[in-house]
């Protein structure tokens, strides 16, 4: 089934191949592994990461924030993994994973705010060995749904570097609108990086 299936404290998101949701204490070592043999692929694009970024100690404390976050409306990070030869949740038993362990990506809605605003920003990464399989345009479709259905946002902002054309042809893909260029904007990889502004409305966002 494709679209979300969403509870309060465990959201999880499905597209055909992939399945989103937030990390657990058991996914540490697979998140460490991500960003390890994936680093060179994501720094260029990110903030700088903390000296005890690899450590397990480190992640067991990110999921708890990122549950914490989650829970107080403030983001929603999640993490990418791949179905296993496409079965969905209906097709396998209460006790079972129909997705893999491994973890692929992230894709996270930071910086929620509320009040007049009803915004967010959107981020997110791929595997170097997963991309030019349409995997992140599948699931980010899924994904914005769940930013404008279950967190009941407005607008969904994303930003990215002007070399990184890939990126940019997502957006485009995905209905996003070039609204500006601001210069500097960032600090990522030791400089201030130049970013091409987008975004995409809720045309049905109605006020709770």
């Amino acid at each position: 089934m494709n679209g979300l299936s969403s509870r309060i404290e465990c959201p999880i998101i499905e597209s055909e191949r992939l399945v989103l949701r937030l990390l657990e204490a058991e996914d540490c070592a697979s998140a460490i592994a991500y960003h390890r043999n994936n680093q060179d692929h994501l720094m260029p694009f990110g903030p700088k990461w903390p000296p005890d970024f690899f450590n397990e100690e480190f992640w067991t404390k990110q999921v708890e924030t990122n549950k914490k976050e989650y829970r107080e409306d403030k983001s929603a990070r999640f993490f990418l993994f791949e179905k296993r030869g496409g079965r969905t949740a209906e097709t396998v038993p209460d006790n079972a994973r129909e997705y893999n362990n491994e973890v692929i990506g992230t894709v996270s809605f930071g910086g929620i705010l509320r009040g007049a605003a009803q915004f967010c920003y959107l981020g997110y990464g791929l595997a170097k060995e997963k991309e030019k399989r349409g995997y992140m345009t599948e699931i980010l479709r899924e994904a914005i749904v769940f930013a404008f259905t279950d967190l009941k946002l407005h607008r969904v902002m994303a930003n990215y570097i002007p070399t990184n054309e890939a990126s940019g042809k997502i957006l485009k893909r995905l209905g996003f609108t070039v609204e500006g260029y601001a210069r500097d904007y960032l600090y990522l990889n030791g400089k201030w990086q130049d970013h091409i502004l987008t975004s995409i409305t809720n045309p049905d966002w109605r006020e709770s």
